[in-house]
């Protein structure tokens, strides 16, 4: 996947130049935050793939590294996942070019028309954009899938507009998945977002308890990304492409005071022999096991892992 990051970068880029025999030089946008890649936004994925199959254009997503209502609106709501994560299942999606821009003022003040032209047009060759079914880009909003019908004409690429995609009679959104992940309903969660919620990091060094009590861990810096509450959890964990059973505790760690710190992620992957650190590891939370607790001493604790790998592992490999 090309990914092309900022605006400057979007302002220099000569598709025409850059492009070789096999990869097409024109392409085939969505535009829109895509927070969390749920099961909305992989429709409209998948029609964004089919429509640059018919149209011989690459497909490709214009998306932000920051969300648009933290400048819009003053505060923004906290994503769903990290933007690495997201560009992770954007390319999992299918998606073969992405633009990631900052939203900033430059970018707010450009009229549909100016985005047109100057993104769609000049920068990415569009032959055919595919709108969300509640799109508003541009400054004030004006850039309507009407609006972009019009400059399509204007300027020769197709508009399309996606469908929005229900559960239970709503439109799935990250604002629904959000307020799952939040209280722990992970079934919901899975529903909504077509996978189990998960979080992408890298693993750091830790203070080795772990390995003291017989079950090393990794200590799992997670990016920004909504988290469901602490406790231990069956996890998955996928690594160079390869899925780990594997069990995390989320939390602060009260067996050794860690009662006013961050919370941390610590996961210790089952039948997993080898070096984690500086590597990223992404997980998906597939069950809640317990609460997080204080044991008396390291002993107790020790104990109280066996019993969750021992649970984290049926219920994975159920």
């Amino acid at each position: 996947m090309l990914l092309i990051d900022g605006f400057d970068a979007l302002d220099a880029l000569d598709l025409g130049a850059t492009c070789g025999a096999t990869t097409p030089g024109y392409s085939v946008v969505a535009v829109g935050v895509f927070d969390g890649v749920h099961l909305g936004h992989q429709r409209l994925l998948h029609q964004l793939l089919e429509m640059a199959s018919g149209l011989q254009g690459l497909p490709t997503v214009v998306t932000f590294a920051n969300h648009p209502e933290s400048l819009l609106r003053g505060a923004a709501p906290p994503l769903l996942v990290s933007v690495p994560h997201r560009l992770r299942l954007l390319r999992r999606a299918g998606v073969q070019r992405l633009v990631l821009l900052r939203f900033e003022p430059r970018l707010m003040h450009l009229t549909a028309r100016e985005f047109a032209a100057r993104v769609l047009q000049k920068a990415l060759r569009a032959r055919g954009l595919l709108l969300g079914y509640d799109s508003a880009l541009g400054k004030d909003r004006e850039g309507t899938p009407q609006r972009f019908r019009e400059l399509g004409g204007e300027f020769g690429f197709e508009v399309r507009t996606g469908m929005p995609f229900e559960v239970d009679g709503r439109p799935v959104s990250s604002t629904l998945i959000r307020a799952a992940i939040g209280s722990g309903d992970l079934a919901q969660a899975n529903r909504l977002l077509g996978r189990w919620p998960g979080a992408l990091g890298q693993v750091v060094r830790g203070d080795a308890r772990g390995r003291t009590l017989g079950f090393p861990t990794a200590n799992v810096l997670p990016q920004a990304a909504v988290l469901p509450p602490p406790g231990v959890y069956a996890v998955e964990a996928l690594l160079d492409g390869n899925v780990h059973l594997a069990v995390a505790n989320l939390g602060r760690r009260p067996t050794f005071g860690g009662h006013g710190e961050a919370p941390v992620l610590e996961v210790h992957l089952l039948d997993f022999d080898g070096d984690l650190y500086g590597r990223p590891l992404e997980l998906c939370f597939r069950q809640f096991l317990r609460p997080e607790l204080r044991f008396a001493d390291a002993g107790a604790l020790a104990a109280q892992i066996a019993a969750d790998v021992a649970r984290a592992r049926a219920c994975l490999s159920a």
